[in-house]
């Protein structure tokens, strides 16, 4: 099995290797088991039942709930040379005979459809007399109340496992709790399902929450020179969403608005445009995104915060579904805070504004977080991290630290004396010994942790329990009204034997902007050739009437800039080129690099080492080549040193001549070497302890990305 589910792999998607946990359970599905599988977007999730469908006699139903979704996964699987199609309401009579007379003949491997179709008794009558490879159930947190985007219509789905008890069921998901977990398995009847959870990291994100202060002025910073770029921004109201829309394309920007309130005709209009390159930004409710299999979406920019960390989790994972670098930003405001809870607030069912309003405060939790904001976000998950990710806004510019360790001492006791059942609120009134009745009527007074944390702030303490929170010491509950527990590693903390470091709050009133540029191209991609390939993709896609990333994502377009193939042996060995690709493309695009590298002029200069004309990084490396100070480049590009560091780091990454030591003092280099030696190339937080002070974290960063390309 192994072998032929490989040779799928390479021949028909062009990929070399699967990605853990794939194989296993691609295996487990073609061998007939139900799997629940729980992924983080961009990470391979459809290859889990496409591949299994090709192996299983029958035809692999696949329930997915948007139409322009469906029609995506449909689009690539035909180039890919897979008989795929789509059974929904956007079809017109003939082509749904069509399919239907392909289903009965057993000519097709994958069907989409909806949920709703799925489930009307004429169909399931039709799928009855078929042979079934397998159900696939797409974004199955739509099952589970638990889940940030519950659709009634998913919950009927439960009954396939009643009517169809020997078909393999695989469910999918990128976003779920452990609770939403459960209550999928629940729902779904598939009880002992093989569940693979893994991870919800997605490392090629820079995730920035800056301050919300003059918004629009914000975004307008955050997209300049990103013009090229492909981008989201989402914000909470219709009214929101055409304001700033109307006001980006006033400022020069190639936006359009989508909700749910426009004509269908102006949402699909939208939608097609931005799929097929021809916009480059969509204002947008989060009507729009979950149909959207997009891989080249560089940033997603939330102009108001989110009201859940789920939603947050999936929306922020539209960006970057091709592994290149992308950012996330979000304008965090207590504004936000009180519109959220108003449109929570309006629902007419108690259960569900109480789940909501609980992640609503996780969401704010997050936003407010002065530890790394990736481990802040993997914990929610239950995806406990010891490391911080180097690839935030706290991690490449941490607020004060001090240590914690007494503090975090009295509030794990205080959660484990009231019996890890009771919400922070509570927690912090017995920490600060407040006098309420409940407090009295349960005799928390009596506890020997009441009142020992009376020297701090409700506010204060409130910032500590987030931060034990994230950092993975205490657990929060929310199917328990958010109750507080603790966590293995909290013990160790109670008995003195780990030292707990936490971030002060950062002063609002001075909070800096910040973007942290990053190339869309690639490291080592000649920028230009990347063009000149996107060029010739764009002209095919528009040729077929299907959206550029259908005939490569702009990972494969990398790679080629990168190894530039001169054949077609060559160009098979470019991830995401499968032979029917290569049948259908190939010669255009050796075309394209052939013709590119004969018009190449010689010579060694910064335009051949894959940065673009116009990139920031160009004004950086001349400053430093004219013998600058780190603050004098600084000073000169307007922004901060360690925005100037990013920048020397990428160049010597690229080939460029970068001696990252000579901005540091040459008495701090030993001391900092020596931390590397004996621990690695960890965070910055983690190197920094135990140092003098004089030692500033552009220092240690210097020094550790000299000393990481250190042959």
């Amino acid at each position: 099995m192994i072998n032929t589910i490989q040779h799928t792999l390479k021949t028909v998607f062009g990929f070399h290797g699967f990605r853990p946990p794939q194989q296993e359970v691609i295996e487990r599905v073609v061998a007939g088991e139900d799997v629940f599988l729980v992924m983080p977007t961009g990470g391979g999730k459809s290859l889990c039942y496409q591949i299994p469908a090709l192996h299983r006699a029958g035809v692999a139903i696949v329930v997915s709930p948007l139409i322009s979704l469906m029609k995506d996964q449909v689009d690539a699987l035909l180039a890919n040379g897979v008989r795929a199609a789509c059974f929904n309401s956007s079809l017109s009579n003939d082509e749904a005979r069509t399919v239907s007379r392909q289903m009965e003949k057993g000519e097709l491997d994958l069907l989409y459809v909806a949920p709703e179709r799925l489930m009307q008794p004429e169909f399931l009558e039709r799928l009855a007399t078929l042979k079934l490879a397998l159900f696939a159930i797409d974004e199955a947190h739509c099952i589970s109340q638990w889940g940030h985007d519950f659709r009634p219509d998913y919950v009927q789905i439960g009954r396939l496992r009643g009517l169809f008890p020997v078909v393999p069921i695989v469910a999918m998901t990128a976003t779920a709790d452990p609770e939403t977990r459960r209550d999928i398995i629940r729902q779904l009847g598939i009880e002992q399902a093989t569940v693979y959870v893994a991870g919800f990291d997605r490392p090629n994100i820079t995730y920035t929450v800056m301050p919300k202060q003059k918004p629009f002025a914000q975004l307008g910073a955050f997209l300049n020179g990103r013009r090229a770029e492909a981008g989201i921004v989402y914000a909470l109201s219709r009214k929101r969403v055409e304001q700033v829309a109307e006001r980006l394309n006033a400022a020069g920007f190639a936006a359009a608005a989508y909700h749910a309130g426009l004509p269908d005709e102006e949402r699909r209009r939208v939608q097609d445009a931005f799929r097929r390159d021809d916009l480059r930004i969509v204002v947008a409710t989060v009507a729009f995104g979950m149909g959207i299999d997009k891989p080249n979406v560089r940033f997603v920019v939330h102009y108001d915060m989110p009201k859940s960390v789920e939603s947050y989790y999936q929306e922020t994972g539209r960006a970057g579904r091709d592994g290149l670098p992308s950012e996330a930003l979000m304008l965090f405001g207590m504004g936000d805070v009180m519109t959220a809870r108003s449109l929570i607030e309006n629902s007419d069912n108690p259960e569900r504004v109480r789940i909501e309003l609980q992640k609503l405060n996780a969401m704010v939790a997050y936003a407010e977080a002065l530890t790394c904001r990736r481990r802040a976000l993997l914990a929610y998950f239950g995806d406990q991290r010891d490391h911080d990710c180097d690839n935030c806004d706290i991690c490449t510019d941490p607020p004060q630290r001090f240590d914690a360790s007494e503090l975090a001492r009295k509030a794990i006791s205080c959660v484990y004396r009231v019996g890890e059942r009771f919400g922070a609120r509570h927690i912090i009134d017995v920490l600060r010994g407040a006098r309420g009745q409940r407090i009295l009527d349960l005799r928390h007074n009596e506890l020997s942790t009441y009142g020992i944390g009376a020297e701090l702030s409700s506010a204060e303490w409130d910032n500590i329990i987030r931060q034990l929170i994230h950092l993975g010491y205490l657990v929060q509950d929310f199917s328990r009204f958010g109750a507080l527990g603790l966590s293995p590693s909290a013990r160790p903390v109670l008995k003195g034997e780990t030292r707990v470091t936490l971030g002060r709050p950062r002063d609002v009133a001075k909070a800096e902007e910040k973007s942290r540029r990053k190339s869309g191209a690639g490291e080592g991609a000649h920028s230009a050739l990347f063009e000149a390939l996107r060029t010739v993709r764009k002209q095919i896609a528009d040729a077929a009437s299907v959206p550029p990333f259908v005939v490569f994502s702009d990972a494969t377009l990398v790679e080629m800039a990168k190894g530039r193939p001169r054949d077609e042996r060559e160009l098979l060995s470019i991830t995401g080129v499968g032979e029917h690709k290569l049948r259908r493309y190939g010669v255009q695009f050796l075309t394209a690099i052939d013709e590119f590298r004969r018009s190449e002029a010689p010579g060694g200069d910064i335009s051949d080492s894959g940065l673009s004309l116009n990139d920031t990084r160009r004004d950086t490396f001349r400053l430093y080549q004219q013998g600058l100070s780190l603050a004098e480049i600084a000073a000169r590009r307007g922004l901060k040193e360690l925005t100037v560091v990013s920048h020397l780091e990428e160049l010597l990454a690229s080939g460029q001549h970068i001696d990252l030591q000579r901005f540091v003092d040459a008495d701090k280099i030993p001391l900092i070497e020596a931390r590397l030696e004996a621990l690695g190339a960890v965070s910055l937080t983690v190197l920094k302890d135990g140092l003098p002070e004089s030692i500033s974290y552009c220092d240690l960063r210097l020094v550790r990305g000299a000393w990481s390309n250190h042959p």
